[in-house]
């Protein structure tokens, strides 16, 4: 029984994956198709990770991984909502992305820490399956944070970066 629901919580977690990609791609195209790629690098790190770290993928840990699923595209959600944003108030697309992901920075940090604090505080006083939980929730928000804002960024610097003049960004 515990490996059928470790497999149902694996397809949980894929099916998650993909309709956030879908959806991500639709809706911010170019922007979203960077976003999921971050996404993808996010779910990558976090297993190489707790591979290093020798962790047992259990139940709770694939919730941690679906709860990681989540904040990572907020983040990405919170920076191209701020870059358009910046277009609409008629800066460049230049100075859009680049103000979109400074403005965007303060807000994906606030909720990250305020998050990783109750993951500290699950770790510190649960025990067995809370801890597992709580363990690969805090390295799961370590790692969104950073393919959220680094990787995204390096992503969408490689493909408008180069340009000097932009004139139009696919953002939807």
């Amino acid at each position: 029984m515990g490996q059928e629901n470790i497999e149902r919580g694996m397809k949980s977690v894929l099916w998650g994956f993909l309709a956030l990609s879908l959806f991500m791609i639709a809706y911010y195209m170019l922007f979203g198709t960077v976003s999921v790629l971050a996404l993808s690098i996010n779910l990558l790190l976090l297993v190489a990770v707790l591979s290093m770290l020798q962790a047992t993928l259990t139940l709770p840990g694939l919730a941690a991984v679906a709860l990681t699923l989540g904040m990572a595209i907020d983040a990405n959600v919170l920076i191209n909502e701020r870059i358009r944003e910046e277009l609409r108030n008629g800066n460049t697309p230049q100075a859009s992305i680049h103000a979109g992901y400074s403005r965007a920075w303060d807000t994906i940090l606030d909720s990250n820490i305020t998050t990783l604090i109750a993951g500290i505080a699950l770790f510190m006083f649960g025990s067995g399956p809370v801890k597992g939980f709580a363990v690969v929730h805090v390295l799961g928000i370590l790692t969104s944070m950073f393919s959220a804002v680094v990787v995204s960024r390096a992503v969408i610097n490689l493909i408008y970066g180069y340009r000097r003049k932009v004139g139009k960004l696919s953002i939807g």
